[in-house]
């Protein structure tokens, strides 16, 4: 059992627009996950991370120095969680980069959460359902409960913080983190004991 030692959580920010409010559900995220003592956090910011816009055969030939210098954070990790907004009913293009950068040796048998926003009423569910079968595919596993902000540029309070009337996204993360912890120990024991052939 490895329980004593806190979780890695890497924390992806996967809006990279201008104007984006990504960072203030980041910041909300972090001020509700950062106080436990059972996890750490590492925040990947793709806005700041400068990985390529798109593949272009880098995965088979020599790698750009961006994706490599991620991989040892994510290739740490014990657990990820994705912040990830909806645009058009998907997710960002700069996430799938991300996700296909790397393979099962980051990914691999480690539990994924999401914290999805939207300006629709579904508060970015659709991009966080599509991104479940992705993150399968390498390997990760999602779990069951996450956190949604619908009409997100609706919360704000009158004195500009963010969300205003939090006590019910607040509850929904302790839930989620709950879970997500209850995952990554297991998984992280599970790694441990039989190592996967990488």
């Amino acid at each position: 059992m490895t329980e004593a030692r806190p979780l890695k959580v890497v924390v992806i920010v996967g809006s990279v627009r201008d104007g984006r409010i990504g960072h203030l559900v980041k910041d909300w995220f972090v001020g509700q996950a950062g106080p436990r003592e059972d996890i750490e956090l590492d925040v990947v910011d793709l806005a700041e991370a400068a990985l390529p816009d798109g593949l272009r055969g880098h995965f088979f030939g020599e790698r750009p120095e961006e994706v490599v210098a991620l991989q040892p954070r994510l290739r740490a990790a014990d657990a990820f969680v994705v912040i990830v907004p909806e645009y058009n009913r998907g997710y960002p293009a700069a996430l799938k980069v991300l996700i296909d950068s790397y393979g099962p040796g980051e990914w691999g048998y480690k539990p994924v959460a999401f914290v999805s926003y939207g300006s629709m009423r579904f508060g970015g569910v659709m991009a966080a359902e599509q991104l479940r079968p992705v993150f399968t595919e390498v390997g990760a596993t999602t779990i069951r409960d996450s956190v949604a902000f619908s009409q997100v540029w609706e919360l704000f309070g009158e004195d500009g913080s963010w969300p205003r009337e939090p006590e019910g996204c607040n509850a929904a993360a302790k839930v989620m983190l709950d879970q997500l912890t209850w995952w990554a120990h297991a998984l992280r024991d599970a790694r441990a004991a039989r190592p996967i052939g990488r």
